[in-house]
């Protein structure tokens, strides 16, 4: 009864947080979109106060933030534009997507794993789909950007989707890309800290 009640309190629903998360670091508000969707449908249970996200008024806000979106990042210059804005929205989005997920009832270690988990997944992707953005950008003059966004979108839906619908999968996912995530900051560590043969020539 222990590990079932571990289970279904921590381990799916953190799953599930850091798949929407990863999400809210493709797109800012398709992961939120889903969210209200499903607790609109009953395929998901929010906190009473979250329960707004399922409100008439926050699901029209969303799908016409969703659509502004990711209609912005196939027109060429606003895309980058978007993702300045979108960095600091996607860390906030993915916060807020983990903290719902987990639900309120953690105290603040639900807080602290929505901050370094929510927050630290989505920035972590958006910041990873900037330098694909740039490197297209550099390569193809922009013209392969759009392929970019459209790769950015069909993530956002797939990782949206499967936290709500699969989340044993999504459980899965969320250790694949902690992992990636953990051994893509130790890469960008050892890139910034200077060797000491570096330092001896200086």
């Amino acid at each position: 009864m222990h590990d079932a009640t571990w289970w279904s309190t921590w381990a799916m629903p953190i799953g599930a947080g850091v798949c929407l998360s990863a999400a809210c670091g493709f797109r800012t508000f398709i992961p939120l979109l889903f969210l209200a969707i499903a607790s609109r449908m009953g395929m998901m249970s929010l906190d009473a106060q979250y329960a707004w996200l399922a409100s008439t008024g926050a699901l029209v806000a969303l799908a016409s933030a969703a659509v502004a979106e990711v209609a912005g990042y196939y027109v060429p210059f606003v895309d980058h534009a978007l993702d300045v804005i979108a960095t600091p929205l996607a860390m906030i989005a993915g916060v807020l997507a983990m903290f719902t997920s987990i639900g309120s009832g953690h105290g603040m270690l639900g807080w602290l794993l929505a901050v370094v988990l929510g927050g630290g997944m989505s920035g972590a992707v958006q910041l990873t789909t900037v330098k694909a953005r740039a490197v297209s950008t550099g390569i193809t003059a922009g013209l392969g950007n759009p392929f970019v966004a459209t790769g950015e979108l069909v993530g956002a839906i797939a990782l949206s989707a499967l936290a709500i619908l699969v989340p044993v999968l999504a459980l899965v996912i969320a250790v694949i890309l902690s992992m990636v995530l953990w051994r893509t900051l130790r890469s960008i560590g050892r890139r910034s800290t200077p060797s000491p043969d570096t330092l001896g020539d200086r």
